[in-house]
């Protein structure tokens, strides 16, 4: 099989820093305890455990095996394949377990580490299935179709989009508000030091946002994927089949977002009259933008994507949204509250990153 380039290796990478973010979070307190890392491979079994626990760790590393597969077979290393994601995934839960044994909040568990290493043979598996039963050599052909060839930088942020809208925004998609949690972890750092006094001082304080406005920041949170996509999807056609799948990825991972915030029973709260307004808007304005060029679509989502962050990076938090994070941060899922909070604040900066490298390559190649 001919060697190209493909999503899967840095979805790989991306994934397996999720795992190490996850499983060590928060990153406070490490002690020693007097025995080897590995003590937990010859204690007994588990006696108390939950149905959660045994699927969140199954499931939690079939993408990881799934991804590493999937690169070894999409770049000519078929021979490798499932051992690498096998290995893969008992090598780095093997780590993650016996690092957990100087962190106070966690348990290493050799369950878990079973768990683990058979979620990654599932994955590793269900890619070599899908390559023996043909769906990845389709896969290949519908990219090949869709997208530009060096299309996976792109194909990698928008995988990430629906995950990083996980983590609870003050405004619906506003993804990247870090400028007043930014100052103030800032300020906390260098108290009692004399570069306190090199912070910049605003000569007024943060103010809510505006109706307009934050109609405004809901329209231009759709818009970035959109023209995200408009940079790596070929035909005009493809570009209207992917507006729907975003305008659907936007509102069922922001309804999951709220569902885990605040309760199921408000999944919808968040999708009033003025939000529906915005996002219908975002729709008419990204179909009348199907047509633009690809290199015209990046220089257009890098304006939006920076009057995006200015926009909310000039409004403050209001006391309720930092009660919505108290209650994400003490709930079930307090494990992926990291993931969640780093993705939905780098993702933007990320993207901005990947659109300016995409205009310099483009500006090259003249």
């Amino acid at each position: 099989m001919p060697m190209h380039k493909t999503s899967a290796w840095p979805l790989a990478l991306v994934y397996a820093g999720l795992i190490v973010y996850a499983s060590l979070f928060p990153f406070a307190g490490w002690r020693d305890q007097g025995v080897v890392p590995w003590f937990f491979l010859t204690a007994p079994l588990p006696r108390y455990w939950t149905g959660f626990d045994v699927v969140a760790n199954l499931l939690g590393y079939m993408p990881l095996g799934f991804f590493l597969v999937l690169s070894a077979l999409r770049t000519g290393r078929s021979r490798y394949a499932l051992r690498l994601g096998v290995l893969a995934a008992l090598v780095l839960s093997l780590l993650m377990e016996s690092l957990q044994v100087y962190l106070p909040n966690r348990v290493p568990s050799n369950l878990d580490l079973m768990l683990n290493m058979a979620g990654g043979a599932l994955g590793a598996l269900s890619a070599w299935s899908l390559e023996k039963l043909g769906v990845l050599q389709r896969w290949t052909r519908f990219r090949a179709h869709w997208f530009v060839a060096d299309a996976r930088g792109g194909l990698v942020l928008l995988a990430l989009w629906p995950l990083a809208l996980l983590f609870p925004t003050s405004i619906p998609l506003g993804l990247g508000q870090v400028l007043e949690r930014l100052q103030a972890k800032l300020a906390a750092v260098l108290a009692d030091t004399p570069f306190l006094d090199w912070l910049p001082l605003r000569e007024t304080a943060l103010q809510a946002l505006l109706p307009a406005v934050e109609w405004l920041c809901v329209v231009l949170g759709l818009l970035i994927p959109c023209l995200l996509g408009f940079c790596i999807i070929r035909q005009v056609g493809q570009r209207a089949w992917f507006l729907l799948w975003v305008c659907f990825f936007a509102v069922w991972a922001t309804a999951l977002s709220a569902a885990l915030s605040v309760g199921p029973e408000h999944a919808w709260a968040w999708l009033g009259v003025p939000v529906k307004a915005a996002l219908a808007s975002a729709m008419v304005l990204a179909v009348l933008l199907l047509w633009v060029p690809r290199r015209a679509s990046a220089a257009l989502a890098l304006l939006v994507l920076g009057v995006h962050l200015s926009l909310l990076n000039q409004t403050s938090v209001s006391p309720y949204f930092e009660q919505t994070l108290f209650l994400w941060e003490q709930g079930r899922f307090i494990r992926f509250h990291g993931l969640a909070q780093w993705l939905g604040w780098l993702w933007p900066f990320a993207t901005l990153v990947y659109l300016l490298s995409l205009l310099w390559d483009k500006e090259s190649q003249n």
